[in-house]
């Protein structure tokens, strides 16, 4: 395990990072688009999205933040794969890929998210 989590890390890190980054540099999509991405574009939304995702795929690289990384990523990841199951199905082979990735890493840094599962949590504590 000791080598499994970095590698994880790094091939989580990488791939946002260089989503983040094609988003920017216009290398993205590499399909045609589907209606409901083109409107995601236009509004601006996707700009948000990959910057969220260059700075948590950064953050992933350099092995700082990790928890809040993988915090800022999960909306993303599970938008990732409904997308990919529900409207899109040509790049279906990188869901369980991200999910994997973003799920092994959750589970392996589990101990940074008890205080999200309190149940009797008090404000300031």
């Amino acid at each position: 395990m000791r080598h499994v989590v970095p590698a994880a890390r790094l091939a989580l890190g990488a791939l946002f990072t260089a989503t983040g980054l094609g988003g920017f540099l216009g290398l993205l999509p590499l399909a045609a688009p589907h209606a409901f991405q083109v409107i995601l574009m236009e509004s601006g939304w996707m700009t948000v999205v990959k910057a969220i995702e260059l700075v948590a795929g950064v953050l992933l690289l350099s092995n700082r933040f990790v928890p809040l990384s993988l915090a800022l990523l999960l909306p993303g990841v599970v938008s990732i794969a409904l997308y990919h199951l529900l409207l899109d199905p040509a790049f279906l082979w990188i869901v369980p890929v991200v999910v994997g990735l973003e799920g092994f890493l959750l589970w392996s840094y589990r101990g940074s998210f008890r205080a999200v599962f309190a149940r009797d949590a008090r404000p300031g504590a």
